[in-house]
């Protein structure tokens, strides 16, 4: 059982490296798009997690997060959080700035988004394209059961490996959505508060330290995530039971 949660563990740290670059990459794409070629010029458009990659938060404290408890020690009460290295974008390089600043900023959890559905999709066909049988669990046992931290017996190891990655890619991609929107600098929800902010606001808001943000980040990250993921860790059960 300690080799399976370790396995799942291997599994949710490369899909958070991948996760995260494609988060980044769709920002670089979409200011690309809106006319800001920043990022299309420092090869930012890119699934290669080394034009990405952030120490601290895509690998340092997601792996701590994800590896901790096996040597006892747990990070943002098992809540998962990371980050990657900033996309750069010139606004001003854009037609109608707030409009464009705040789709760039939302394409990083639309794509979030994006890979939790996707996942969803496959471990659907999972549970409807495998029969059980006597002697083998069914495609939504084993989804499901999955899903809930629980492997089972008598499983095919590439099936039981698809639906593992399946339940990492939501789990990992929920939470970087709602951990991306959170309004807290430099986080994606940052842009959209300051973008909403009048001007003496937002020219206070700039100014808070990196240090405030950070500590924000750890402290209270994990306490809101945690509430809005069990709703939605709840919908995704529901619907790979029923639907």
């Amino acid at each position: 059982m300690q080799s399976a949660a370790f396995t799942f563990a291997l599994f949710e740290f490369v899909l958070l490296i991948f996760s995260l670059s494609f988060h980044e990459c769709s920002h670089a794409w979409m200011a690309s798009r809106l006319g800001d070629q920043t990022a299309r010029l420092e090869g930012r458009i890119t699934l290669n997690p080394m034009y990405h990659m952030d120490l601290l938060g895509t690998l340092l404290i997601p792996g701590l997060a994800i590896f901790g408890p096996f040597i006892g020690f747990n990070l943002f009460s098992g809540i998962l959080i990371g980050w990657a290295k900033p996309t750069p974008v010139i606004t001003r390089n854009f037609r109608k700035i707030v409009r464009d600043d705040n789709l760039v900023t939302l394409a990083g959890p639309a794509s979030n988004l994006l890979l939790m559905f996707v996942a969803l999709a496959v471990l659907l066909l999972i549970g409807h394209l495998v029969p059980g049988s006597p002697q083998a669990p069914s495609g939504r046992e084993i989804v499901v059961y999955t899903f809930q931290g629980r492997l089972l017996e008598n499983v095919n190891p590439t099936l039981q490996a698809a639906a593992l990655l399946g339940v990492a890619a939501i789990q990992i991609n929920l939470s970087l959505f709602f951990f991306n929107l959170l309004p807290i600098p430099p986080l994606d929800g940052s842009h959209l508060l300051r973008n909403a902010l009048p001007y003496n606001a937002m020219q206070a808001y700039d100014r808070i330290p990196y240090w405030v943000s950070f500590v924000l980040m750890v402290m209270l990250g994990g306490y809101v995530m945690s509430l809005l993921l069990a709703p939605a860790f709840h919908m995704v059960a529901f619907v790979l039971s029923y639907a």
